[in-house]
């Protein structure tokens, strides 16, 4: 029997562990100033695999050179990251300028140039596998089916730890006594 609460105490500490690292890895990461996005295209592949989370940093778009990975802002809600292929400067305004940019795994540069002011960063670390699961879980299935689990979780910890703790059996002395 005490194996069998080892074990048990054992799989509630991971799965706590787990819950936590997973929450430092989707909602910490955005506390000290990352953007998490999914790698939803091959475009950028090796480096940032189909279904990897990139975690991007906001970046002063001036210190930027041909090279450097970035996140931008295509048409609407589209995010896209890709390689500098160029620096172009604005004819009309010398303080801005643009970037020609290239999938890795693209044979051509992209139609279009991205406008400094589009600039979300640089990715700064990636998870493979893990912008799958971060996908799923902002839809609204997702949502409802982390809040399911997470509350399984919950309850499962709860009621294998009320069954592993010893219980004491404590003895009334003279100072537990109500007086009459």
């Amino acid at each position: 029997m005490k194996a069998v609460k080892i074990i048990v105490r054992m799989i509630n500490t991971l799965i706590v562990a787990a819950a936590v690292l997973l929450a430092v890895l989707l909602v910490g990461m955005r506390l000290v100033g990352f953007q998490l996005f999914a790698v939803l295209s091959g475009s950028m592949e090796p480096e940032y695999p189909v279904g990897a989370l990139i975690y991007v940093k906001e970046t002063d778009p001036a210190e930027l050179k041909a090279g450097d990975v970035i996140t931008y802002h295509l048409a609407g809600d589209t995010i896209s990251t890709h390689r500098i292929v160029e620096v172009v400067p604005d004819e009309n305004d010398p303080e801005s300028f643009s970037f020609r940019t290239k999938g890795d795994a693209n044979e051509i540069e992209d139609a279009g140039l991205v406008h400094s002011s589009e600039l979300v960063g640089t990715p700064a670390a990636v998870i493979p596998k893990l912008g799958f699961f971060a996908s799923y879980i902002q839809s609204e299935s997702g949502k409802r089916t982390a809040l399911a689990v997470g509350g399984a979780l919950i309850l499962f910890v709860l009621v294998t730890d009320s069954f592993t703790h010893d219980k004491k059996k404590k003895t009334p002395d003279a100072q537990d006594k109500p007086e009459i």
